[in-house]
């Protein structure tokens, strides 16, 4: 019999009375501290202004809690919150969603490049992504730590048995996107590191979709479905809502390299 990895692991950190501190909050606030000190650097690299950090963040913090709760909301389960609409506000009880949380940062960072014309919308993304990409890492750690987004049953060596859920061995769905997401964190800072100003703006931002959400598109064959619902589907709604923005991310990085190699013609053009 195989040796399974036995996840028994408290999602609270620790409780005095009614008050506890939970592992997925704290990862939750980690990620974006380290990413604002990242971010920091960033601007300091390319001469941006750091006061704008804060108010950039600002906009990220509101539009990831709302968009992931909004998301989870109406795309999972819109019969129940559109008629109890208060409950939506109540998200101590869980269930947020990363895909609504994404539209949610991609309009918000619009905002913000409004009324910041010396940095861009891709300029932005191209390196906002970067730092989600490890935010994302900690966000499905503490899913781990919580014991959701489960895989489905499993009998390979490192499956894990979450005794708060069951006695079945099980994909650790949550970690294979926490590992992922690591790896592309350490893929997109090396490409900025390497190339910083050289790379057309939506280069990294295009890279981003199209791994991430490809990964996300072939994990979901991997993981249990969130709502009864989905069990009809032929594709359940994770991966019905990765597609678009794969596909955003294949445009924006075609758009990349043409506006390159238009700029290499008019380099060529300018030394002749």
């Amino acid at each position: 019999m195989l040796d399974y990895i036995v996840w028994s692991q408290s999602p609270e950190i620790f409780t005095y009375g009614s008050f506890s501190i939970r592992w997925y909050g704290v990862l939750f606030a980690i990620g974006f501290l380290v990413g604002q000190q990242i971010m920091i650097k960033i601007y300091k690299i390319e001469g941006k202004p750091l006061a704008d950090i804060e108010s950039l963040m600002m906009y990220i913090v509101i539009s990831t809690v709302v968009g992931a709760r909004l998301g989870h909301c109406l795309f999972y389960e819109p019969e129940y919150y559109l008629a109890h609409p208060l409950d939506i506000l109540k998200v101590w009880e869980g269930g947020l969603a990363s895909h609504g949380a994404t539209v949610a940062i991609l309009f918000a960072v619009w905002l913000y490049s409004r009324k910041h014309p010396d940095q861009s919308y891709l300029w932005i993304l191209d390196r906002l992504v970067i730092v989600i990409a490890l935010a994302g890492a900690l966000i499905r750690f503490g899913n781990l730590m919580n014991s959701e987004i489960i895989g489905k049953p499993t009998n390979v060596s490192w499956a894990f048995i979450f005794t708060a859920v069951d006695t079945i061995p099980r994909h650790p769905a949550q970690l294979y996107e926490s590992l992922s997401c690591i790896l592309l964190f350490s893929f997109l800072l090396w490409v900025y590191s390497r190339y910083t100003t050289k790379l057309p703006e939506g280069r990294i931002f295009g890279l981003f979709l199209i791994i991430l959400f490809g990964l996300r598109f072939f994990y979901e064959f991997l993981k249990e479905n969130q709502v009864e619902f989905e069990d009809g589907l032929a594709l359940n709604m994770g991966q019905s809502l990765s597609i678009p923005l794969v596909i955003i991310g294949i445009f924006v990085l075609y758009r990349s390299f043409v506006i390159e190699l238009k700029n290499q013609k008019e380099d060529i053009i300018l030394e002749k």
